[in-house]
């Protein structure tokens, strides 16, 4: 049966996730605050509101995948104050347990259902629909989601029925995988700076026990080739790895290595790289160590 969709927040990430649900006989309804993104939604078939809340007037169901949690707690009181034909609300931001719960008891004081359902697999995922989600939220909810989230994604995983869950799973997962990225860019500059050709190295821990989604994926694409282009800025990962660290220190949880990676992300964003590609992390330890990770096709500056 179509349906009418809601999603705010058309960045590098929530813009990929909403391409997934146009089409398939439902009108999705869309807001963001830059108005070239929303021309290019326009034109692709989507109906442009003026605002958070006139999408929620007019879709039962609205996804949210918003820069950091400041942002998704007052679209969210926003939408509280006017829920509109809103039943169910889907929060795909990466923003804590603790923000994460407080939008799920406001929205439930007015009658919405919330539902916590962070991502991870980056744009290029997205656009393929091969992310892997992570719900949490009442069983009926997640029912009818179901069909929903298989567009988005290739690996559902349903985590529990408290909206918070879904975002513990998530800062899990990127904690483990912003400290691999960590040290795997340290590891192959050393290897640089050694004398190993950067191509042949990069093949070599891909099918050894040191491969990790950094070595499998960001430093293939962004980092051999020069291109410094896999998609999100540096600063996003270092809000995620803080509101992990924040939810490990409540919880009494010790963090050393988590830690070390946060200091070295921390002066990446003191240096001004706040705002350029993650992948570009890797030239701190390059001009410390006098020594480039490019393979031999790379883009040269």
């Amino acid at each position: 049966m179509a349906m009418d969709l809601g999603f705010l927040g058309l960045g590098h990430m929530g813009g990929a996730i909403a391409e997934r649900l146009l089409g398939h006989d439902d009108q999705l309804h869309v807001f963001d605050p830059a108005e070239p993104t929303l021309a290019r939604f326009r034109d692709l078939g989507a109906i442009v509101q003026a605002s958070p809340v006139a999408v929620a007037a007019v879709a039962p169901i609205v996804f949210a995948c918003l820069p950091e949690p400041s942002v998704s707690d007052r679209v969210a009181d926003q939408i509280a104050a006017a829920p509109g034909a809103l039943r169910i609300y889907v929060e795909m931001s990466t923003i804590g347990r603790r923000t994460m719960s407080g939008i799920a008891e406001r929205l439930g004081a007015r009658g919405v259902t919330v539902v916590d359902c962070p991502v991870s697999g980056g744009p290029a995922g997205a656009r393929a629909g091969t992310l892997a989600t992570m719900a949490a939220g009442p069983r009926a909810a997640l029912d009818e989601l179901r069909p929903l989230l298989a567009r988005i994604g290739s690996s559902p995983f349903e985590i529990g029925e408290t909206p918070g869950l879904g975002q513990m799973m998530k800062l899990v997962n990127n904690l483990m995988a912003i400290a691999n990225q960590t040290i795997a860019f340290e590891a192959l500059v050393l290897g640089a700076k050694g004398g190993l050709d950067p191509d042949l190295m990069v093949e070599v821990v891909n099918r050894s026990t040191g491969r990790s989604v950094a070595t499998e994926g960001i430093v293939p694409r962004a980092v051999l080739t020069g291109s410094f282009d896999f998609g999100a800025r540096l600063a996003v990962p270092y809000k995620d790895l803080a509101l992990g660290l924040a939810e490990a220190e409540a919880l009494g949880v010790p963090m050393w290595t988590a830690e070390t990676a946060r200091q070295v992300w921390r002066f990446a964003l003191s240096q001004g790289m706040g705002e350029d590609d993650y992948s570009t992390l890797i030239k701190l330890m390059e001009r410390w160590a006098g020594a480039e990770v490019r393979g031999s096709k790379a883009e040269r500056d």
